[in-house]
């Protein structure tokens, strides 16, 4: 029964870490609507998504223009689009 304990905290763990590498539904959004809305033929392309959203920074929600701005990249993954 010893045995099982240490395995069953490193199964959590591992269970848990795509959800978590995926960051928080916020941190996954920002952006997801206006990637989809301006950039759709770039998906899932994150490099591409953001070239593309740099070249629409004017239409883009203010929450998307928040996240973007100060550094030019996103939240985003490839794995969010799947």
């Amino acid at each position: 029964m010893r045995k099982l304990i240490p395995f069953s905290f490193l199964w959590a763990f591992v269970a848990a870490t795509p959800a978590y590498a995926q960051g928080t539904s916020q941190e996954r959004s920002d952006c997801m609507g206006d990637a989809m809305r301006f950039c759709s033929s770039d998906i899932p392309f994150v490099d591409e998504i953001e070239s593309c959203l740099q070249q629409n920074i004017a239409r883009l929600s203010p929450a998307c223009r928040r996240e973007f701005a100060p550094t030019q990249s996103t939240k985003l993954r490839e794995e969010h689009f799947q």
